[in-house]
């Protein structure tokens, strides 16, 4: 009878009916967390490339001294910079404007005069998307910060 018994005990214990189902409930979680923080990083990488193509080209729109029909230039700069970024959402607070004048060596808050160097910085918050990884930023946010510098044309058009 004990003979009969531990070869039914053995037989239960080698049996791996359960095992597939236990991997799966071990491995699916970690699975997932690794597919989204890739997809974070991923999304991370693209605000940051499109921000800095994005105030690159407004910079460049700043410099002509071009103004948009019924703009101020700080506003035509802003929707050149939202025009290059129409994927993120940017508000006026997230802009600053400084210049340097010709032989300058502090920055001066807002645009910059023929000759100047105009600087275009612009702030954006990123919110992770992944609820485990967003512990480890503060407020589950990163702060992006791009900023771009030209010297403007000594005659604006």
């Amino acid at each position: 009878m004990t003979r009969h018994l531990s070869r039914r005990v053995f037989r239960r214990l080698s049996d791996s009916q359960g095992n597939t189902l236990l991997e799966a409930a071990i491995i699916t979680p970690l699975l997932l967390l690794v597919t989204f923080a890739v997809i974070d990083f991923g999304a991370l990488f693209y605000v940051n490339l499109a921000l800095q193509n994005g105030v690159s080209q407004a910079t460049r729109y700043g410099v002509t001294g071009n103004v948009m029909p019924g703009l101020t230039l700080e506003d035509s700069i802003m929707t050149a910079m939202r025009q290059s970024t129409p994927t993120l959402t940017l508000d006026d607070s997230a802009f600053v404007f400084s210049h340097l004048t010709p032989g300058g060596t502090v920055w001066i808050g807002g645009t910059a005069a023929p000759g100047d160097i105009e600087r275009v910085t612009v702030n954006y918050n990123w919110q992770i998307m992944t609820p485990f990884i967003s512990p480890f930023f503060t407020n589950g946010q990163i702060n992006f910060s791009v900023q771009s510098s030209m010297k403007t044309e000594s005659k604006f058009q």
